[in-house]
């Protein structure tokens, strides 16, 4: 059987960056593309971050019983949609996966493929630090979205609560104050299958 190991953590903690760094040192691992109703962002390539689609397009999907698990965010550009489909992706009867998203997305997921299945990969950065890199991520973009960043920077206080992640008993976390060494511990992990 094989795992799915689940990176998550705060926004501009950098999972993103861990997420392309370990699939591209562990090849082995197959990765799931999540879907999003929300439009790309600058260097955001259809079916590489995510499949983006329209609200009809997920409506038809979850009417169809695609949809594993799904959040809606409502920013200040109107209500986004995060989902993870039943779309061929995956396949726990054999292959390794590695997966990226939310802590309530990992709570979805591990219901639907159970708690042994489920490796969770949290990763956290001093709150200072995550939000000079958020403001630095903002600042060299060529339309930067300053209230959004604010919102998703203040709603990961309380998506990411300390209660939330012991009821989800989420334990071990990777500090990415050091890219390098937070890639080592994350890859130890996945080679021993457990934490």
């Amino acid at each position: 059987m094989g795992n799915i190991y689940y990176i998550m953590g705060k926004s501009s903690s950098g999972k993103d960056t861990l997420f392309q760094e370990l699939g591209r040192r562990m090849p082995a691992l197959k990765k799931v593309v999540p879907y999003t109703t929300r439009p790309p962002r600058e260097g955001e390539k259809d079916g590489r971050e995510y499949f983006f689609v329209s609200d009809e397009i997920l409506e038809r999907m979850r009417e169809a019983g695609k949809v594993i698990e799904l959040r809606s965010y409502h920013t200040v550009h109107g209500v986004w949609n995060y989902f993870t489909a039943d779309d061929g992706q995956i396949d726990v009867s054999g292959a390794d996966y590695l997966m990226i998203g939310t802590l309530e997305s990992y709570g979805q997921m591990r219901a639907r493929f159970g708690r042994d299945r489920l490796v969770p990969i949290y990763v956290e950065v001093e709150d200072g630090e995550r939000l000079r890199r958020a403001l630095a991520r903002e600042e060299s973009r060529e339309c930067p979205e300053y209230k959004e960043m604010c919102r998703r920077f203040l709603a990961d206080e309380e998506d990411f609560s300390d209660e939330r992640l012991r009821r989800l008993e989420i334990t071990r976390r990777f500090r990415n104050s050091e890219k390098e060494h937070c890639l080592e511990e994350i890859t130890e992990v996945i080679r021993n299958g457990k934490l």
